[in-house]
């Protein structure tokens, strides 16, 4: 449907009258969506759970069941402006086995509603699974949730989750982290591994292979797999410990881990992983790391308006005049020459435009 414009979604609510009744369902998930939420995650998450309740392609909610919780009636607008109607009030939440909050963009004012954070307040007090999937980790950590847990966040939001929530244990490496009653996921495709996971766990192993195999997905990865990421260009490799390690080093721009403890968190010694470095790569992890810091100095330079003093701290250098030879030793300018360099493209971009 449209308007003005604006295509929306109902999210349809109650039971499948050929299906069960609600007793013998043996999987209820409450869906929390905060304003401009990700689509793409609220979607793989509930249809996983779609499909693996289907019987024939007819959609029926055999086994899990599933509402978009609000304390309004109001259609939800997605990041992408696509719009979901709530399906049920916010009610008690131990009527859901799990309650999973979708996030979207940050910079979005009072995500969830005051009453939609107390729902979560009282979901957690009666013990009922809470979920936060992408940016939901940011709003479990505001509700008070995720105190003295680990949470996981996809790369792309480490640094702004570090800096919102510094007592927070934090990894960006795995796709999801449960910890007792409070689940985390990095988003994207990881929803759907995490959504079959609880499919397994209370469905079957035969609802779980079913939703993959029509999602088209060889295989459920684990919460412990790594995130699709490698920080900087290398050559090919499938060493798991190399990404892992450059996972760690982005993790940790500003605090520079030293590569002995880098090499401890990956499970290896300082000369076990220089060795795998130089073998898989042909660099060091020390200039390895030094180009990951590179990298982000090099996104920082081009795009805002710090100074040289404040990006040289943001990536680990002491001094300006030191972080300056070593970018230009990377990449044969300055940094304010490249700065300069932005500065007239952008101007010409727009003067062209």
């Amino acid at each position: 449907m449209n308007v003005n414009g604006i295509g929306y979604v109902v999210a349809e609510g109650g039971r499948d009258r050929s299906a069960p009744a609600p007793s013998e369902k043996r999987l209820k998930v409450g869906f929390l969506l905060a304003r401009q939420f990700t689509m793409s995650a609220f979607a793989l998450f509930v249809d996983t759970l779609r499909l693996a309740s289907d019987v024939d392609d007819k959609s029926g909610r055999l086994l899990c069941d599933w509402e978009v919780v609000s304390p309004s009636t109001h259609l939800i607008r997605s990041s992408c402006g696509i719009q979901v109607a709530p399906t049920a009030s916010l009610g008690d939440p131990e009527r859901f086995d799990y309650i999973v909050v979708i996030g979207g963009l940050l910079g979005v004012e009072e995500p969830l509603s005051h009453e939609a954070m107390r729902f979560l307040q009282r979901a957690s007090q009666k013990g009922v699974n809470l979920i936060g999937v992408c940016t939901g980790s940011f709003i479990l950590a505001q509700a008070g949730m995720l105190a003295g847990k680990e949470a996981c966040v996809s790369w792309l939001h480490h640094s702004e989750f570090k800096a919102r929530f510094p007592k927070i244990r934090l990894t960006s490496q795995r796709i999801f982290v449960e910890d007792g009653k409070v689940t985390t996921c990095a988003g994207g495709s990881a929803v759907a591994d995490l959504a079959a996971l609880l499919v397994r766990r209370h469905v079957g192993e035969v609802a779980e292979r079913n939703a993959m195999e029509i999602l088209h997905l060889d295989r459920r990865r684990e919460g412990s797999n790594l995130q699709s990421r490698t920080p900087i260009a290398l050559p090919v490799h499938s060493d798991d410990r190399i990404r892992a390690a450059l996972l760690c080093m982005e993790e940790n721009i500003d605090d520079r881990w030293d590569i002995e403890k880098i090499a401890g968190h990956v499970g290896l010694s300082r000369r076990q992983l220089e060795r795998i470095f130089r073998s898989k790569t042909g660099i060091s992890p020390a200039s390895a790391y030094e180009k990951v810091c590179m990298k982000k100095a090099a996104l920082l330079v081009e795009r805002t308006s710090k100074s040289m003093i404040e990006i040289a701290l943001d990536v680990g250098f002491a001094s300006s005049s030191h972080f300056c030879r070593r970018f230009r030793a990377n990449f044969g300018i300055t940094p304010k020459q490249l700065r300069d360099r932005m500065r007239n493209r952008n101007e010409t971009t727009a003067a062209t435009g």
